[in-house]
């Protein structure tokens, strides 16, 4: 499962910027493709980015008011998210690829509170929505998104030096905001996915109304913590609702040994719980 699920993200995150040519001019693809909204978190500045940034154009619309992008954006997600609800996480996110092989380095290893990963409902309603309508900036990609600043900002100031003159506060503040989260990756599971990422706040609505949905049969289960120690965001079953949002669907918790934990389409799951 482990190798399954790094091939599928290596090959999304090829997928998402298979724009070749951006990387040799240092420029960003605007043809027809930058219509259409990327499932994972990937930044549509990326040199080699052919999809756009659907938190991106969540906040084009909360700072200008462009409802067809809203209802168009929305629904896309709304559809991955009825279908898989955070699979997009587990599988298919550049994002996610680099947090699970920055924790793979050898160092002492801290879990977070669990309150904290809230943040990430407040990132989502708070910056996206309701500061970028009050301010008509989209902040979250200006000021925070780590991904924007490791995928966009660095490439595009390597690749095309007419834009260091423009570099600002902005940039510092999101370049310290990238070293912070590659420095916490190391140390804990997932720490952007867990408290700040926006797109997994979205996905994670719902994760108890998808059509693929997990299934826990609570009378196998013997409360080893085997789930929490092969899950990237340290999620035990047995303590929670077998389809909380903060499961990301990668199934590695399906290893247990006792069988405990299944998944699958609702009628099929349901199944192979009894």
């Amino acid at each position: 499962m482990n190798k399954l699920q790094r091939t599928a993200q290596t090959a999304s995150a090829l997928l998402y910027n298979a724009y070749l040519y951006g990387f040799l001019n240092g420029y960003i693809y605007q043809g027809v493709l930058k219509q259409i909204p990327c499932p994972g978190l990937n930044c549509h500045s990326c040199p080699g980015a052919l999809f756009a940034c659907p938190i991106g154009a969540i906040q084009l619309f909360a700072s200008f008011g462009r409802l067809y992008v809203s209802l168009y954006v929305i629904g896309f997600l709304s559809l991955i998210g009825s279908i898989g609800g955070r699979i997009v996480c587990g599988w298919a996110c550049p994002f996610g690829l680099l947090q699970d092989v920055m924790h793979k380095i050898p160092s002492q290893k801290i879990d977070i509170p669990r309150f904290l990963e809230n943040t990430k409902y407040i990132m989502l309603f708070g910056v996206v929505l309701l500061l970028a309508w009050y301010t008509k900036e989209p902040w979250f990609c200006k000021a925070i998104c780590p991904a924007g600043t490791l995928e966009a900002g660095i490439p595009l100031l390597l690749l095309n030096g007419n834009l260091l003159e423009l570099i600002g506060p902005l940039f510092y503040i999101k370049v310290t905001v990238l070293v912070v989260m590659l420095v916490l990756m190391i140390a804990i599971k997932r720490p952007f996915c867990r408290v700040l990422c926006p797109l997994g706040a979205i996905y994670g609505l719902f994760n108890r109304v998808s059509i693929f949905s997990m299934k826990f049969d609570r009378s196998r289960c013997i409360m080893d913590s085997k789930c929490k120690n092969v899950c990237p965001v340290s999620h035990k079953m047995y303590e929670e609702n077998d389809n909380s949002s903060r499961c990301i669907r990668c199934l590695r918790c399906r290893t247990c040994p006792e069988g405990a934990i299944t998944s699958g389409f609702k009628r099929t799951a349901a199944k192979k719980g009894k």
